[in-house]
């Protein structure tokens, strides 16, 4: 079978508009992740579920504990959800899709390479801000918070951020690593392994060194932008770590997952 991305299309054959083949990639792609389980766990329920936990301590302690609590147990609920959905969801979606040879039998249609990751990295975008919305609207209502439409705009766009952060990862484990079960079982040990560095890390009872090199890694960089965009009179450098720290990972991580990537499991 004729490959149309590498060979020149037939004499007489036209390619459908690129409108008309990203729109059903998205809709496609859309379909597939709504029928998920996987993903309306990892997505929705445990962040969720992350707020009602931490909300039982954040219920304890003097007014200004109470509110550095509750800011914090929304920024840990979103961050758990976005490397979740990257780390374990979509990296483990890419690479059985892989093995099964969905991404080879795409190739030989008229979708150009590039719309057939976007319309994935969109849709999981996508899942994220919902993900980003519903969990900054369940933790204003548990602990009383109400964040006026610039801070939210904020807090959505900071999800945006760490959404691609993530994804970049993910994206760099299936560029370099083929088997589906390894993919599965690396993302996992890097998930616990970030979450409990950043959590760990930046508490400070790991030592000031630990807490330094916390603030660079992605969980740590996302818990101190979304403080930092709450109180922007109070940005400072660890916040600007926080946003470098981020950048460097969405380039990084484009570059190697996309250099790397192959089509085929083999």
């Amino acid at each position: 079978m004729t490959n149309s991305l590498t060979t020149p299309a037939a004499p007489g054959t036209v390619r459908p508009p690129i409108g008309l083949i990203f729109g059903s990639l998205l809709r496609a792609d859309f379909t597939v992740l709504l029928r998920s389980g996987r993903t309306l766990v990892l997505n929705i329920v445990l962040p969720i579920f992350i707020l009602f936990i931490t909300n039982q301590h954040a219920a304890k302690g003097s007014a200004g504990s109470v509110l550095v609590s509750a800011l914090f147990s929304i920024a840990l609920a979103i961050t758990y959800g976005l490397m979740a959905s990257s780390l374990i969801g979509y990296s483990l979606s890419i690479s059985r899709d892989r093995e099964a040879g969905v991404f080879q039998r795409l190739r030989v249609t008229p979708a150009p390479t590039w719309a057939i990751m976007s319309s994935r990295l969109l849709v999981q975008i996508v899942l994220d801000i919902i993900m980003t919305v519903l969990v900054l609207i369940v933790g204003g209502v548990l602990h009383n918070l109400a964040f006026n439409l610039g801070a939210f705009l904020l807090l959505i766009a900071v999800s945006i951020l760490g959404g691609a952060m993530f994804l970049a990862i993910a994206q760099a484990i299936v560029g370099l690593v083929r088997s589906a079960a390894v993919v599965n079982a690396l993302g996992r040990v890097l998930y616990v392994v970030l979450l409990l560095l950043g959590l760990l890390g930046s508490s400070g009872i790991l030592g000031a060194t630990v807490k330094a090199i916390s603030n660079w890694t992605p969980v740590g960089a996302m818990i101190s932008l979304f403080g930092g965009v709450l109180d922007l009179s109070k940005w400072d450098w660890t916040d600007t770590t926080g946003l470098i720290a981020t950048a460097g990972y969405i380039v990084i991580g484009a570059f190697i997952g996309i250099r790397w990537f192959r089509w085929e499991s083999r």
